[in-house]
């Protein structure tokens, strides 16, 4: 329904424009309505109001009798259905040769009374929001996860535990490990903390729910280096996206032994490897083609200030060759982890 502001404003405008010359068919068409709906408006010589909210109605010829929805509130409130939704009454009533409303009937009289609530002993569903950083600079936020590498049989496996910068993509902290445990995980985000070197700045860690991210160990750690701990929604894989993203590049490369590593220290000579490679040769299409290393030691604007003079020179060398201006190679100053649908785009270069 459009309201009656709305409406008054249309209509001047219109109005305003016919007064110019314009035909009132065209006007209506630039303000996306019908020129019936404008006579509709304006034919009594002020704008109507939109009727439909006040209108009489007849009420519905398959509305229940209050003696019916009567009905159905006294079953629901019944001993023998009082811990039952609808979704169960309904059939039991049916095996018992009754037929009281539908399931969605049922549901909205419970709506209107105000007894539509948790039935049961088990606990309430809870809505968990998801988790949203921002990271203008590296070592800001975290993400970590776990992943399987295989051995040499079926059902022999190494994890990889890694820790990856998200501003920078940088590979921060790795282990491989023959067991999952929250105390090998604490002990390697301490590491990487002590690695880097960033003793009382603020960090945020952020990882799934599984038990090594949720353990005594981890959580200690966490709260003996002072950061704060962050994690997915349960049973929600894409909350940790960029963790997960690296696992494919890693498992995607053309040298990854997929029929499996022989021993252990195999899977460990292989993993640094990669992340020397990553860290320090692989061009990162999420960073406009900089390697994580580049980006995490704030080379940014040499990188990129000499793409540009390169650009600009072979544009004036073949001017004919450019039909518009050069490339961007800016970056984004922030880089969000879960944004939220209705925040603006930060597209600010770095």
């Amino acid at each position: 329904m459009i309201g009656v502001p709305d409406r008054k404003r249309a209509v001047r405008l219109i109005n305003e424009t016919v007064d110019a010359g314009a035909r009132t068919g065209r006007a209506c068409a630039e303000m996306g309505m019908s020129m019936r709906t404008f006579q509709r408006w304006t034919q009594e010589g002020e704008v109507k109001v939109d009727g439909r909210p006040g209108a009489d109605r007849p009420p519905p010829a398959n509305k229940l009798t209050p003696l019916e929805r009567q009905t159905a509130l006294d079953t629901v409130g019944s001993i023998a259905y009082k811990s039952l939704p609808p979704s169960q009454i309904v059939p039991t009533q049916a095996d018992e040769g009754r037929y009281i409303a539908s399931e969605l009937t049922f549901y909205r009289i419970l709506r209107e009374e105000g007894q539509q609530q948790h039935r049961g002993r088990s606990q309430e569903p809870r809505h968990r929001p998801m988790s949203t950083h921002c990271a203008t600079g590296p070592n800001q936020v975290w993400c970590w996860d776990i992943t399987w590498l295989p051995g040499a049989a079926e059902g022999i496996y190494y994890y990889l535990y890694l820790i990856l910068d998200l501003y920078s993509r940088k590979i921060v902290g790795w282990e491989i490990h023959e067991e999952e445990s929250s105390e090998l995980a604490s002990q390697l985000l301490h590491r990487a903390y002590l690695r880097e070197g960033i003793g009382g700045v603020p960090l945020v860690l952020h990882s799934d729910n599984g038990s090594p991210m949720k353990g005594s160990s981890m959580l200690e750690m966490l709260y003996r280096l002072g950061v704060v701990r962050s994690q997915s929604r349960p049973r929600v894989s894409n909350d940790n996206a960029y963790a997960e993203s690296i696992f494919r590049t890693c498992k995607y490369r053309p040298d990854y032994p997929y029929k499996g590593f022989s021993k252990l220290a195999d899977a460990r000579a292989w993993v640094l490897k990669f992340a020397h490679w990553y860290n320090h040769e692989h061009k990162h299409s999420g960073l406009k083609f900089m390697t994580p290393h580049q980006r995490h030691s704030r080379q940014t604007h040499e990188v990129m200030d000499n793409r540009k003079a390169v650009y600009t020179a072979a544009r004036a060398t073949n001017p004919k060759r450019w039909s518009q201006g050069i490339r961007d190679w800016n970056l984004p100053k922030a880089v969000w982890l879960n944004p939220e649908k209705d925040l603006d785009d930060l597209e600010v270069a770095a």
